[in-house]
């Protein structure tokens, strides 16, 4: 079980979206799943944020906007 999770509280799936746009701003685009999760990370990404980008599908993102309209077809 997830016994270290009890104190979120976003719930889950959700992505707090002010650290979300502030890790997007700062990425170079196009960019792939893989190097987006290693910029992520780099940036010191909550749980939430990398869960979400973990589950997003493995393709090229052009744009801000394309990361954020994948993860809002994850919940």
């Amino acid at each position: 079980m997830h016994e270290h999770e009890h104190g979120q509280e976003h719930g889950h799936g959700m992505v707090n979206p002010i650290e979300l746009q502030k890790l997007l701003g700062g990425i170079n685009y196009p960019i792939d799943k893989s190097t987006l999760l290693d910029r992520a990370r780099d940036a010191g990404a909550g749980s939430e944020v990398l869960d979400a980008l973990q589950r997003l599908p493995d393709q090229r993102y052009n744009s801000p906007t394309d990361i954020s309209d994948q993860i809002g077809k994850l919940t």
